[in-house]
């Protein structure tokens, strides 16, 4: 089964031109990545947040089941 969750995160370059990239699913479970590229960070944080939903699952607060008529 296939999901699409959306989380915000941040993306900055650091003094020596590296790109870091985080996201929190939750307190507490924090993902980071980094690269040569803000391209390559992205790549990094997302492997890092697919560890911590396989580990943990999708929060709560991101799941919204609705009855739709």
């Amino acid at each position: 089964m296939s999901r699409t969750v959306h989380v915000p995160y941040t993306l900055e370059q650091d003094e020596d031109g590296a790109w870091c990239a985080s996201a929190s699913l939750r307190p507490g479970a924090t993902a980071f990545g980094d690269g040569d590229t803000a391209d390559e960070a992205l790549a990094d944080l997302r492997e890092g947040l697919l560890l911590l939903i396989e580990e943990d699952g999708v929060p709560d607060e991101m799941t919204v089941t609705m009855d739709v008529a």
